[in-house]
């Protein structure tokens, strides 16, 4: 099977192709990815009075969201977590904290919770999303026994610089650079519906080919009042499956992971997303919105011809 090009790529976003597109994505889909649904939960660990200027984002300390805020929760909330997330059949629970990157102490604090969620749950993997990370701070994640690390990419590297002007995709893909040195599993994807182009839609999907991670979690943008964004409305429901559809053709076997904004979609066009490629999903609570449901993404992946649970 010969690798999908750039231009092709671009074509087959066209209306008139849609069909095409979203048929061989499901060739693609049957042919590369496990059978196999893949679950994870997380806990928002630290939340808003971000330094960021992500124009997408609630927890940005540069617009009035009205957002939840609060300090590190500490361990004890954090093997809480896991414990719950391990209730519910997930694969894995991922550490979530709001700001550009941790201080030492924070980075102590997370190693502290990861050993005791790890005591606690044996058997369930550990992430975290902890902004921009040194190598240092990395390894001493790994220590403590996180295995897969979060940093997406957000949208095409032609697009993130209108959309975000205190750090860049040079620094992010520094993060994820120093983390596969060290030998963790990346979870690298990012946010459709921000204006992308279609060409952009193709740049962003060839960018994470190029980082080859383990996880790609594709979120939908979900407006936020007070945010730049805000006003831009949801996503075409249609778009959202060719989208789903032009990431597996580009990225035939890594998972497509459901996370923000899934709770905007009917089941029917989460189960054309399972359809065209989709294949593993975040459920229960996100960070400043709500999150799937797990029985009701167990359904459809189950009725799609998935396998579910650790």
């Amino acid at each position: 099977m010969q690798p999908i090009t750039r231009d092709e790529a671009v074509t087959l976003l066209k209306p008139e192709r849609r069909e095409e597109l979203r048929e061989r994505a499901h060739e693609v889909t049957e042919r590369c990815v496990e059978k196999r649904f893949d679950f994870c939960s997380i806990i928002n660990a630290r939340s808003g009075r971000c330094s960021e200027n992500c124009k997408w984002c609630a927890q940005s300390a540069h617009w009035k969201t009205g957002c939840e805020t609060y300090g590190w929760v500490g361990t004890e909330a954090c093997v809480k977590a896991a414990k719950e997330a391990a209730a519910n059949g997930a694969d894995r629970i991922g550490i979530v904290t709001s700001g550009r990157c941790l201080s030492h102490d924070d980075v102590e604090n997370v190693c502290a919770a990861l050993r005791e969620m790890r005591r606690a749950e044996p058997d369930i993997g550990l992430c975290a999303s902890l902004g921009l990370l040194s190598e240092d701070d990395l390894a001493k994640l790994n220590a403590a026994g996180l295995q897969r690390v979060h940093c997406n990419l957000e949208t095409a590297p032609s697009l993130f610089p209108s959309l975000c002007s205190t750090h860049t995709i040079a620094d992010k893909l520094a993060t994820l650079r120093a983390a596969k040195k060290l030998g963790f599993q990346i979870c690298c994807g990012g946010i459709i519906g921000m204006g992308e182009t279609d060409e952009q839609l193709v740049e962003f999907a060839f960018a994470l080919r190029e980082i080859a991670p383990d996880s790609i979690p594709v979120n939908v943008l979900h407006p936020i009042e007070g945010t730049p964004l805000g006003d831009r409305g949801i996503l075409d429901p249609e778009r959202v499956v060719d989208s789903v559809a032009l990431l597996r053709l580009v990225n035939p076997s890594t998972p497509l992971r459901f996370a923000g904004g899934r709770r905007d979609m009917s089941d029917e066009t989460a189960a054309k997303c399972i359809y065209a490629g989709m294949s593993a999903g975040i459920a229960g609570p996100l960070l400043t919105t709500p999150g799937a449901d797990f029985d009701d993404d167990r359904e459809l992946a189950v009725r799609a011809g998935y396998s579910v649970g650790r």
